[in-house]
């Protein structure tokens, strides 16, 4: 029992540790403190720069260049000394600082110049700038291709099967038929829209002191314009500046972003249940896995489970999701701590999300479409060119045609002759009578196809 993934407590370190590697540099104890660090050295060159602060220059080259190496070299060595800090300090984010400056004086740079390490800052200006570049990472990094992965994927079978007909099911009862392309173009769609709106969530960030007024900043140097220095800082950092805060950013930006995630993921839970139903009814086969087991008693199942799994692990994601949108806005007066162990859990939520997006693409990739399966099903239902018909009747003014059909239909089976023979009866201009007949459950998809077909247009 030596192996971490054995002795993981959650699933996302443990059974799904490899699928979760991607977000582990970013939001792992290491990832935390490695954002920190960057915050503080960025923060500490951005004062370098300002020509109001002549306390700092001259400062050494080879100080910067520590620096510089500190922050983009960030190793797991580097994370231990902060953590072997932090034993002493009891306080996470003055460890971080004292390494910073510790290396500053190795470098032999000017104890007074170590000072400007965290100059003015509360630790929540270095922990909301370090939490807004890790969720920007993550959605850049490693959410978004993912997704746009999974929606490529998904509207490409959408236009090999634009054309396909298929069976529609609404209120789990045979409707009039759509083709799969079509059904799939409409995920594709949904995911698309979502995936846009998530991807526009601002990444706000502040840092502007213990209660947001650059208190401290105005007496050290009360000629300085504060605000337009820390809005550069923020700007350059790729983050975008919130001017009114208190002690901390307000975390309204974290709850939108995790609400257009839900919303991404909402629609994924809808598709992995279309799809579980779908296999269930025979329209598509999944290829079997040399090895792979489907049930511990039953030798014939291969099961949906990548659709099972990911259903799952987006269910756990919205749960956290909703919960950070919930609980992250709101602290008390200018600052309670509640939010600091929520924030820890933003990996664990992003990491579900992950897994399901892996299980998804997964499940895919073993699916095969039932054609004869497909086409069985539609033979079995002329019952649904009741629609066209009395629609047909409608037109031509013939009286009660929905309850003349309804009638016909209901109760009985309804094969094509019987349908054909009520047809034929009607007393409709033969241009529209020959429509009717030239009709069968396949061939009525509407504009399905072409609908299908626009997506990659």
């Amino acid at each position: 029992m030596n192996k971490p993934s054995l002795t993981a407590i959650s699933p996302v370190d443990g059974r799904y540790a490899g699928k979760c590697e991607s977000l582990r540099p970013i939001f792992s104890e290491y990832g935390l403190i490695r954002y920190r660090t960057l915050t503080e050295v960025r923060w500490f060159e951005h004062l370098l720069e300002e020509p109001g602060i002549t306390e700092l220059s001259e400062i050494p080259a080879a100080a910067q260049r520590a620096l510089e190496t500190l922050a983009v070299d960030f190793s797991a060595e580097d994370a231990q000394q902060v953590k072997d800090i932090e034993a002493t300090t009891n306080h996470d984010v003055k460890a971080v600082e004292y390494l910073v400056k510790s290396r500053l004086e190795a470098a032999d740079a000017r104890s007074t110049a170590s000072e400007f390490v965290h100059f003015a800052c509360t630790s929540e200006d270095i922990n909301n700038v370090s939490y807004a570049l890790m969720l920007q990472s993550a959605r850049t990094d490693v959410l978004l291709p993912l997704m746009d992965r999974l929606i490529v994927r998904i509207g490409t079978d959408a236009a090999t099967h634009a054309a396909t007909p298929m069976l529609a099911r609404t209120h789990g009862q045979t409707a009039s038929p759509t083709t799969l392309g079509k059904e799939l173009a409409n995920v594709a769609h949904r995911l698309g829209r979502q995936r846009a709106q998530f991807s526009a969530v601002e990444c706000l960030a502040k840092m502007n002191g213990a209660v947001g007024n650059f208190n401290a900043h105005y007496v050290a140097y009360p000629e300085l314009d504060w605000p337009d220095i820390s809005a550069r800082f923020i700007t350059k950092l790729g983050l975008v500046p919130n001017p009114f805060t208190t002690q901390i950013e307000p975390h309204d930006w974290i709850a939108e972003y995790a609400d257009a995630l839900r919303r991404f993921n909402t629609v994924l839970i809808d598709f992995c249940r279309d799809i579980w139903g779908y296999v269930s009814l025979g329209y598509f086969r999944q290829r079997p896995v040399a090895g792979e087991v489907g049930s511990s008693t039953m030798p014939h199942k291969v099961n949906p489970i990548d659709f099972e799994n990911a259903e799952g692990n987006l269910g756990m994601a919205n749960a956290m999701l909703g919960h950070f949108s919930e609980k992250l806005p709101i602290s008390r007066w200018q600052r309670d701590l509640t939010d600091s162990t929520v924030l820890r859990n933003l990996g664990v939520a992003l990491g579900h999300s992950l897994i399901a997006l892996e299980s998804c693409l997964k499940g895919l990739a073993k699916l095969e479409v039932d054609n004869d399966r497909l086409q069985a099903d539609l033979d079995a239902s002329w019952e649904v060119l009741a629609e066209a018909v009395q629609t047909v009747m409608r037109r031509h003014g013939i009286e009660n045609p929905y309850e003349k059909l309804k009638e016909m239909t209901r109760g009985q089976a309804v094969t094509p002759e019987l349908m054909r023979s009520f047809i034929t009866g009607l007393d409709i201009p033969a241009e529209a009578r020959e429509r009717l007949l030239s009709l069968s459950p396949g061939a009525y998809t509407g504009n399905a196809a072409s609908q299908a077909t626009k997506l990659q247009g």
